[in-house]
């Protein structure tokens, strides 16, 4: 399987990014996916996920009402919409795939992570 994570960068303090997540090697669209966040000293975050058809998500508390998580199963990807960013979003991100539609906030899939992208928020 492989996960391949884009889209971070250095954004300022209220602005926006979008991260992609491109999944193959597993039947993408049977599976809930999910967004990791790890900052050093910290333990890895689950910040959202999704269901495997896209019809139900579940967010972080810090997270809500500024991140969207969506997939397109064709294109066998997975987003993150980040807005109104804060300095605290500030991690390495990586996607995953859940374990079953039942349990959003269950354990992960792949117990490898891939190289996630660093996403800086700083003015």
């Amino acid at each position: 399987f492989q996960l391949v994570v884009t889209g971070g960068g250095l954004v300022q303090p209220g602005g926006s990014l979008r991260l992609s997540c491109a999944a193959s090697g597993f039947p993408f669209g049977g599976y809930p996916m999910s967004w990791y966040r790890h900052t050093p000293g910290k333990e890895r975050e689950l910040v959202a996920s999704i269901s495997s058809t896209g019809g139900a998500t579940r967010y972080t508390e810090s997270v809500k009402g500024r991140f969207t998580i969506y997939r397109d199963n064709a294109n066998k990807r997975v987003y993150l919409q980040m807005n109104s960013l804060k300095p605290e979003d500030t991690a390495v991100y990586y996607c995953n795939a859940g374990l079953t539609d039942y349990d959003l906030w269950g354990p992960p899939h792949f117990r490898s992570w891939g190289q996630g992208t660093q996403v800086t928020v700083s003015s």
